[in-house]
């Protein structure tokens, strides 16, 4: 089988997958932003893999293929979701699930809204996933030092942070420090009764084959708060059973297999 592979880069878990994939024997190509080009040509291939969210160019192909019935593995449109706060705020609603308090607005329009005990909030960028432009703001003075026209701000929960993988029916909740992002270095927690209903009632919602969420557990209410979600991470600190290339892999040929019939 012919399988494409839409991702920024070449390396870490997009090159470790096409070997993978080459080694059971798929011919598979990697599509990186300088040598995609949205045409008939992409129409060679039997599946996609999209490994990254970025809406230019690679959601956009990713649409452009299915439209031409090719399989796209993530859904594009989910994938899409997970990279816009808004879109996410809705999947993590229609899930059942709960996410902190969220702002948007002017800095003038936010300034009137807050009181000096409102602060830290947090920071985000409306598209975006991890912790790439996200700060702690912790007073006024901050976001008057902000060169932004609109912010999205985030209620700051105190609490347990987690960063929790699936591939499949495989779990792996780790403790993570607070706004670190994938790489960083965390800890191999057991898997709590709660997470994993969050974990079951997110990926069956939303038909999910792997993936992970950012998890707060509130100190105060020990509440589970949803702050960040991935349609397909690198799976850095992934510490459970299996290789996460093999089963990532098979379950994406699964997949295929189950979409062309």
């Amino acid at each position: 089988m012919n399988i494409g592979i839409l991702s920024k880069r070449t390396g870490f878990l997009t090159g470790k997958l096409k070997n993978f994939l080459e080694s059971i024997g798929h011919n598979t190509k990697i599509y990186t932003k300088e040598d995609l080009c949205i045409d008939d040509s992409l129409l060679e291939n039997d599946l996609y893999i999209l490994k990254s969210k970025h809406q230019i160019p690679f959601i956009y192909a990713g649409f452009y293929l299915e439209s031409n019935n090719i399989p796209v593995i993530p859904n594009p449109d989910i994938s899409y979701k997970n990279k816009n706060r808004f879109d996410a705020y809705l999947l993590i609603k229609n899930a059942g699930l709960i996410h902190p308090q969220w702002y948007y607005g002017t800095p003038r329009a936010i300034k009137k809204k807050f009181k000096e005990e409102d602060f830290p909030l947090i920071l985000k960028p409306v598209m975006g996933s991890g912790s790439i432009g996200v700060k702690i703001i912790n007073n006024f003075n901050d976001i008057r030092n902000l060169n932004e026209k609109f912010l999205y701000l985030e209620k700051f929960i105190e609490g347990t942070h987690y960063t929790v993988y699936f591939i499949g029916d495989e779990i792996c909740a780790l403790e993570k420090i607070p706004l670190e992002n994938e790489h960083s270095e965390m800890i191999k927690r057991d898997l709590s009764k709660e997470i994993k209903q969050i974990i079951v009632k997110w990926k069956t919602c939303h038909n999910l084959l792997f993936g992970h969420l950012d998890i707060v557990k509130e100190n105060i209410s020990n509440k589970h708060y949803i702050v960040d979600t991935g349609s397909f991470p690198e799976f850095t600190n992934w510490k459970c059973g299996g290789d996460p290339v093999s089963l990532i892999g098979n379950l994406i040929l699964e997949e295929y297999k189950k979409l062309k019939n």
